[in-house]
């Protein structure tokens, strides 16, 4: 089962996640994406592992700000015994990837100089992500945020990485059996609701 909760900075959508991975398993991976390149990030990173370690659950994290695709390759061979399983039986793994729109901005940052270079290696990156994501064996929630509600940046940089997120949201969400939108704290789920033509 593949699950994308996406939403505003500060909206809920971390906490949503990681309260519906623990209601449904006794341990996970987490994986995170952040990069600590100056002391207010440092703090909320460690913020973040120590509410994790508070919580009473079996998270394992991962840290990968680069090569989300090949490390949830390697995770799909780890199965996790879930709540509704005796001590004896596993099911497959399940995986909490926060955040899609960090890894973006690494991988942005990461691409070298010139528009031309990044947006190559942006869609390879995406399309590498993609393909493991559908490989996924076990449940993959994946936090994303929405980026493209605000105002036009005011630099290329700022609006190629907005145009990217938007591709790499709706394309994960094209391939993702839940949806959920968080809104002051608030879950929706969006996938159930959408409107074909």
């Amino acid at each position: 089962m593949k699950i994308l909760v996406t939403g505003g900075a500060r909206s809920g959508k971390s906490t949503f996640a990681e309260r519906w991975v623990m209601k449904q398993a006794k341990s996970a991976g987490y994986v995170a994406t952040a990069q600590a390149f100056d002391d207010e990030m440092k703090a909320r990173i460690n913020l973040h592992r120590l509410q994790r370690e508070q919580s009473g659950f079996a998270w394992t994290t991962h840290e990968a700000p680069l090569g989300l695709a090949n490390l949830l390759y390697e995770l799909s061979e780890q199965p996790v015994i879930t709540g509704e399983k005796s001590a004896s039986e596993v099911a497959s793994p399940i995986v909490l990837v926060d955040c899609l729109t960090l890894w973006l901005s690494n991988v942005l940052l990461g691409a070298g100089d010139g528009q031309d270079t990044s947006d190559s290696v942006l869609a390879r990156e995406i399309e590498q992500l993609i393909a493991a994501i559908e490989d996924f064996p076990g449940t993959l929630v994946m936090v994303t945020n929405e980026v493209g509600s605000g105002i036009v940046p005011e630099y290329p940089l700022g609006r190629q990485y907005r145009d990217w997120a938007g591709l790499l949201n709706r394309t994960i969400a094209s391939i993702s059996d839940q949806v959920f939108l968080v809104t002051a704290g608030i879950p929706i789920e969006l996938k159930s609701r959408e409107y074909r033509l």
